[in-house]
């Protein structure tokens, strides 16, 4: 008896797919043709109160709460300046919500208040304290000024006057009237190049400078202590300018007079 046909075959083995493959679930139930539970209006609704009750008790506690104010100002850093000056130039709202503090703004009044100050950082730190971290300008230049001092950073910024002159801070000695060099480059220019200058002197003899003399843009002399004098130039080259003295002053300790305005042929005399 002849065998089941190539399509009667293939018939069955349809069929027999389909009855072992399970029913596909329809929209809203599973895979057994139970029908999902989703969550009722109810769940919802409390879950809705319940985010809005944290989110308003949160904001509470930040702002309404006296659990996370003001309640101390720190001041670290200053030197010449006090803690007390640096604390009422903050003017730091004391009682106020701690999230509510404006540390831009601190840091903007204590610059403008206090120009002796160069950086400051207020930070709070939770829960009650305002932090504020302070860097002092250190002067590197003195103009003298009827009878005090006006200091000069490392930028050419004149930040303050004193009385007396810090000590080991060179004088700057500018050369006044109607000099060629002053109209065509500006008393601030020149400042700016003595700068440079004091920038660039190797340590070993910058705290022996008295006086920085600039008669013109390329005319820039130190006065040392013991009536040395050492005749720099123009501001430029200052790196090659400082190796030139340090070996001038090795090789010559007793010479009294220096110039490396040309650091390929320093010289020196005197002794």
């Amino acid at each position: 008896m002849a065998g089941p046909t190539t399509a009667q075959r293939g018939e069955r083995q349809a069929r027999g797919s389909s009855a072992a493959r399970p029913p596909l679930g329809r929209p809203g139930r599973d895979g057994a043709g139970r029908r999902l539970r989703l969550p009722g209006r109810g769940v919802l609704i409390l879950a809705l109160v319940l985010t809005v009750l944290l989110t308003a008790g949160g904001v509470w506690t930040l702002y309404g709460s006296s659990w996370l104010r003001v309640e101390r100002v720190e001041a670290s850093g200053p030197r010449v300046l006090t803690s007390d000056e640096v604390l009422e130039a903050a003017a730091v709202p004391v009682g106020a919500p701690l999230i509510s503090v404006d540390t831009d703004e601190i840091e903007e009044r204590v610059r403008r208040k206090l120009p002796r100050v160069d950086t400051v950082e207020a930070v709070r730190a939770w829960p009650h304290t305002i932090a504020l971290d302070v860097t002092e300008r250190k002067p590197v230049l003195l103009i003298e000024k009827g009878a005090g001092f006006v200091e000069v950073d490392d930028e050419g910024v004149r930040f303050a006057t004193v009385p007396r002159a810090p000590a080991g801070v060179p004088l700057l000695e500018l050369e006044s009237g109607d000099s060629p060099s002053l109209r065509r480059f500006g008393a601030d220019r020149l400042l700016r190049e003595a700068v440079r200058v004091t920038g660039d002197l190797p340590r070993s003899v910058a705290g022996d400078v008295r006086t920085v003399q600039v008669g013109s843009y390329d005319s820039i002399t130190l006065g040392l202590h013991g009536d040395r004098t050492v005749v720099w130039g123009s501001a430029e080259q200052g790196r090659a300018k400082a190796r030139a003295l340090e070996a001038l002053m090795k090789a010559a300790p007793e010479a009294g007079h220096f110039n490396v305005s040309a650091p390929t042929a320093p010289a020196v005399s005197g002794s």
